[in-house]
């Protein structure tokens, strides 16, 4: 009996043995087909999340580089709160506008009328990217204008975009930009006129309201949905569009670019990946990750030096987002990765009771590792 079973046993296990697991062509499939229980429990619960991902594959040829997009529930359509997020472009544009102006550049000294802080565009932009500066970025917003903002975004073929106001201000949403006061020299100064600009009109999206309740500073508790209509809006592929052209400018006709000289493009560039204690702030307070939520996010380790992460980050009213451009020099390892989520069980907005911590940043930063892994064990393979 044990001589005619054998082969059969042998058959089984050797097919058992020879089944490959599945197999995935792309590293967003991969990573969101995870079983860390970090994805999963957002994976097994999307309708809780309003989840979007946006991957890019780079493709090197040669000298050229192609593009394989990969989508994950990404709808231009459907809002969520960009945050921080919108700080890239206000930055890109900003080094763009210096470049057609004869008598300033970007370490050129200013405040705004009306304000006591001096500082220089370089330093606001370095704010920016290093720490998300609320009120660095605010500067640069009176020095463009929203309509400015918008016009040239447009311009560059950039859709689903609207910014309509500044940040954590209590004017925020004021369309007359202050006037800003630059220095000539050590002693001289000229004033840069402002520019009133158009009011927001209610945005017209799926998701606009949500939740169930707000906050309210003067009459508390509100019970109804929270009405994003006139905030700022800055879509996934918008987002994503924005940081291939600052990265990957070839790719793109003149007119799509951001018209910046290579030293400006070569310096935001710089100020993107920059960590805070590289640029002297305390790695207690402002670790490696503070504004790095791709991969690292939930980790306050020293990232590897290696790793190059240029990216812009946001965070508010329980939506976080990181659109990263992420390149391994040693491992040639490189993609670029867009993600948000909508961290917010209680429904109630403005109550500070976001689930940043428990769920969306070990979320970004374990999709953001899956993602990285793939890529890693493709260069192996």
């Amino acid at each position: 009996m044990i001589p005619k079973i054998l082969p059969f046993l042998i058959l089984v296990v050797f097919s058992t043995a020879c089944k490959k697991s599945p197999q995935y062509t792309n590293a967003l499939d991969y990573a969101l087909a995870s079983k860390n229980i970090k994805i999963k429990r957002v994976i097994d619960s999307l309708d809780s999340y309003e989840v979007q991902i946006k991957f890019t594959k780079i493709i090197r040829s040669g000298d050229s580089v192609l593009f394989e997009d990969h989508d994950f529930q990404v709808n231009d359509t459907n809002y969520f709160y960009p945050a921080s997020t919108v700080k890239l472009p206000i930055a890109a544009l900003t080094l763009e506008k210096l470049n057609h102006m004869d008598s300033l550049h970007r370490n050129t000294r200013f405040y705004v009328e009306g304000d006591t802080m001096e500082t220089t565009f370089a330093s606001d932009i370095m704010k920016i990217f290093t720490i998300s500066d609320n009120a660095a970025n605010n500067r640069l917003f009176e020095f463009l204008g929203q309509d400015a903002i918008n016009g040239k975004l447009k311009q560059k073929g950039i859709d689903a975009v609207r910014i309509s106001h500044r940040l954590s201000s209590d004017d925020a949403y004021e369309i007359t930009t202050k006037p800003l006061v630059v220095y000539l020299n050590d002693s001289t100064t000229t004033m840069l006129k402002n520019t009133i600009n158009t009011s927001a009109i209610p945005l017209d999206l799926n998701k606009i309201h949500k939740g169930k309740a707000y906050y309210d500073d003067e009459d508390g508790l509100i019970d109804d949905p929270f009405d994003f209509s006139l905030k700022n809006y800055y879509a996934i592929n918008a987002q994503h569009n924005v940081l291939k052209r600052i990265v990957f400018p070839e790719c793109f006709e003149p007119s799509e670019r951001f018209d910046l000289s290579t030293t400006q493009r070569d310096f935001l560039l710089k100020a993107m990946q920059t960590l805070p204690r590289e640029a002297g702030y305390d790695p207690k307070e402002y670790y490696d990750s503070y504004v790095k939520f791709l991969m690292y996010g939930d980790s306050k380790d020293v990232i590897p030096d290696y790793i190059k992460i240029q990216n812009k980050v946001g965070y508010a009213y329980g939506t976080l987002t990181d659109c990263a451009y992420v390149h391994d020099t040693k491992n040639n390892v490189e993609f670029l990765l867009t993600a948000t989520i909508l961290v917010h069980k209680d429904g109630i907005f403005n109550d500070n009771v976001y689930e940043y911590d428990s769920i969306g940043i070990p979320f970004l930063a374990a999709l953001g590792k899956e993602v990285y892994n793939y890529g890693l064990q493709s260069k192996k393979d």
